[in-house]
């Protein structure tokens, strides 16, 4: 006879992981009991040797698909002599410290019986169970029962109440079990808030296909819809949301109405299909025959499957919708009933709702696939708010983030718990949001930060939020957080790397503005080893958003004011007053100083005639850009690296090259194909030497720059013959990584 205690942490409670251990007990007739802990799930066993041996190994290799063991402790002890297994009650104040699953996708369980004409449950939109459902957007307080999530005003009937009470049952604790006769339910709206009777769900699908937008709430949010097949109500949802440009996602019936469109490889089939069900970046295939307005000028598309049990029932295996935030551009992602028919009326011609409260909102993530690797750009429904394991610890740190693609970031021991992508905090909407959400967290955490961290940019509203907390504050520079981001993820604590932080925009230490960086950091401190040369941006902001500015900034420092008799693109574009930007930058009049790469990629768009007189989205310009490269094979062209006590790199020569290479005749994709090309090498040349000065052989990659795969690819192919080469892949490399890298920088500089 052995009696074992079995210590387990991780993502074990809320996700069917006691009736798990309570069926793995009886499987192999053991006695004892598990019971829910602060740390996660304690379970006492006892039985004969071979029998609590094979309990063992049953529970690491047989766990429900919601949870995650990050911890397993086995402790034999004494035999109490048990006569049964049972699943004990939890103290309240052992629940507060758990992990929270965050929303998972309807598992095929679910959706078989979503299909079934004979279950009680066909056909109905809230369909959930231990191993699926809505958990992180519906709990109001912990511990995580049902009276503290938005359910608790639904009352279950005696069917779902013995489902809720079996031990053997996998819906046994699910905290949203329901079914028709008990739980929340949809009803279909127009835009004037007048009811239309008939089944909501078939009159929403007939109304998609006749050209409808509608504006359906699902598990995180409100989705805006359409038919993706339909040009003319896609434009006209680009017209209601304000979105001249980006790409919206989708949403297909099936994996094979999606590769009628799109290339999907076996690993990205995989992430599509899996728990998450993230928007996933592909490559539009030679098919492709969506509407021209989904993703106009785009190589790819943003994709996902039905998650919500909603989606299954609304979408045919053919169907492919428009299925995009439910906001106009630069707002939150609208959650409650009553602010998404104020912010959507205009934009909606029906609402599909239901009566089950979102109480916190979630976006959905998007990733792409890189080196067979989910390759995080969005942290949001899916995944928050799963901690990330540390290997360091330290006192509690509210990380406050950025300003654009903010999240923010709470620890507590070795975890960080990285918040859903809040959004651009200079939207007042968001910055409101984003208050409530740190609260919040607080709150079903239980964490009571110790230190505040933040970016040292003064004017974010995220620094002065931290400021205002009267806690100790850490200031962590902005590219010396995107590189400790990466080393946290790789568990990089005690060792210096040369960080590549590549971006548009980030406040440096000597007062100009930062993005083309080549740091010797670690989580503590960094050394400033080389840069992009600085370049002037006329009228400050405005250059960011009218490329044409530094274009012709950058020529006129080359060739003075000929520059407007060379044959090329951007003389075309060239606004009336363009002299007045030109001499006031001379002068020094609101003409900052910029390393940034992002500012490159601008300035070389818009010399091949790209986005030149304003963009619509951040970074568009880069990306259309990347996408005209895609189309050519570019030749490398001239840069130089100075070194005047610091090593510098000069692009000058590289723009010089190309305007030379147009007023021959080169074709605009060449050239944009060769600016990759160049901009890579150079990248690599730079990291040589500064290896060569420091005998540091490993890399790490960080900014939002390196979201283009075409840069991205080359530049980790060429540095992994002679480097270990590191980069996000679970936290974004854009802004939305910050916060974790602020955090452990605090962490760090506290210890």
């Amino acid at each position: 006879m052995k009696r074992m205690r079995l210590d387990i942490n991780g993502i074990v409670q809320g996700v069917g992981f006691r009736p798990f251990i309570y069926n793995l007990a009886q499987r192999f007739s053991l006695t004892g009991w598990v019971k829910n802990v602060a740390s996660g799930v304690v379970v006492e066993i006892e039985g004969g040797d071979s029998a609590v041996a094979a309990f063992v190994s049953a529970l690491q290799t047989e766990v429900p698909p919601l949870a995650v063991v990050e911890k397993f402790v086995a402790v034999e002890s004494l035999p109490k002599g048990d006569t049964a297994f049972q699943i004990k009650q939890s103290d309240i104040a052992d629940e507060r410290q758990v992990f929270i699953s965050p929303d998972i996708a309807t598992c095929a369980d679910c959706q078989r019986e979503l299909t079934n004409p004979s279950d009680r449950r066909f056909r109905y939109p809230f369909t959930n169970c231990t191993n699926c459902g809505p958990r992180y957007t519906i709990i109001r307080d912990v511990p995580y029962d049902r009276e503290r999530t938005t359910m608790a005003e639904f009352g279950m009937c005696s069917s779902c109440r013995t489902e809720y009470l079996d031990p053997t049952n996998r819906r046994f604790h699910a905290q949203p079990n329901a079914c028709p006769v008990c739980g929340p339910s949809y009803r279909l709206i127009d835009c004037h808030g007048q009811l239309l009777a008939s089944n909501p769900l078939e009159t929403t699908r007939r109304l998609i296909s006749e050209g409808a937008i509608v504006a359906v709430k699902g598990i995180g949010g409100y989705h805006l819809a359409c038919n993706a097949f339909d040009n003319q109500a896609v434009v006209e949802l680009r017209r209601r949301k304000i979105r001249e440009d980006k790409p919206f996602a989708v949403m297909g019936g099936s994996c094979s109405a999606i590769s009628r469109h799109c290339l999907v490889s076996a690993a990205e089939e995989k992430v599509l299909t899996g728990t998450i069900r993230p928007i996933v970046l592909l490559s539009k295939a030679p098919g492709y025959a969506l509407a021209e307005a989904v993703a106009p000028d785009n190589l790819y598309l943003g994709v996902m499957l039905p998650y919500a049990p909603v989606h299954f029932l609304l979408l045919g295996s053919d169907d492919v919708w428009v299925m995009t935030s439910g906001n106009t551009s630069d707002e939150p992602i609208a959650y409650s009933d009553e602010d998404a028919v104020a912010r959507l009326s205009l934009i909606a011609d029906y609402f599909l709702v239901h009566n089950r409260e979102i109480y916190c909102w979630a976006d959905d993530s998007v990733v792409r696939v890189f080196n067979e690797k989910q390759f995080f750009l969005r942290r949001g429904r899916g995944v928050a708010p799963t901690p990330l394991h540390l290997e360091l610890q330290g006192p509690a740190v509210l990380a406050c983030g950025g300003e654009l693609k903010n999240t923010f970031c709470l620890t507590r021991d070795n975890m960080a718990f990285i918040s859903a992508h809040t959004g651009n905090l200079e939207n007042a909407a968001t910055f409101n949001a984003y208050q409530m959400m740190i609260e919040h967290y607080r709150r079903i955490l239980d964490i009571t930060p110790e230190v505040a961290a933040c970016d040292l940019h003064p004017g974010y509203l995220s620094t002065q939020y931290a400021h205002d907390l009267g806690l100790p504050i850490i200031g962590v520079q902005h590219h010396h957080a995107h590189i400790a981001t990466v080393l946290a993820e790789h568990d990089i604590v005690d060792e210096a790397v040369i960080g590549v932080a590549f971006d548009g925009t980030g406040y440096g230490i000597d007062g100009n503005i930062w993005g083309g960086e080549f740091l010797l950091a670690d989580c503590c401190d960094f050394t400033r080893l080389g840069h992009a040369s600085y370049i002037k941006l006329p009228g400050g902001a405005k250059a960011i958003k009218e490329p044409w500015r530094q274009a012709a900034w950058f020529l006129y420092s080359l060739y003075g004011r000929d520059f407007i008799n060379k044959n090329i693109p951007l003389n075309l574009y060239l606004p009336f007053g363009w002299e007045l930007a030109l001499e006031a930058a001379e002068k020094g009049i609101n003409a900052p100083l910029s390393s940034g790469i992002g500012r490159l990629f601008d300035i070389a768009a818009a010399l091949l005639g790209i986005c030149c007189t304003h963009i619509n989205y951040e970074g568009q310009a880069a990306v259309e850009l990347e996408m005209l490269s895609a189309k050519a094979v570019g030749a490398l062209l001239p840069y130089e690296i100075t070194d005047g006590g610091m090593l510098q790199l000069d692009f000058r020569p590289t723009f010089a090259a190309m305007v030379e290479a147009m007023e021959i005749g080169v074709r605009r994709a060449s050239l944009a194909a060769a600016f990759h090309v160049t901009l890579a090498t150079a990248t690599v040349d730079m990291v040589y030497r500064l290896s060569k000065l420091t005998g540091v052989k490993k890399v790490a990659l960080s900014g939002g720059v390196f979201q283009n795969m075409s840069l991205l690819c080359r530049v980790v192919g060429a540095l992994t013959k002679d480097f270990d080469v590191f980069f996000s892949s679970r936290v974004p490399p854009n802004d939305g990584g910050l916060a974790l890298g602020q955090a452990v920088v605090a962490m760090k500089r506290s210890g």
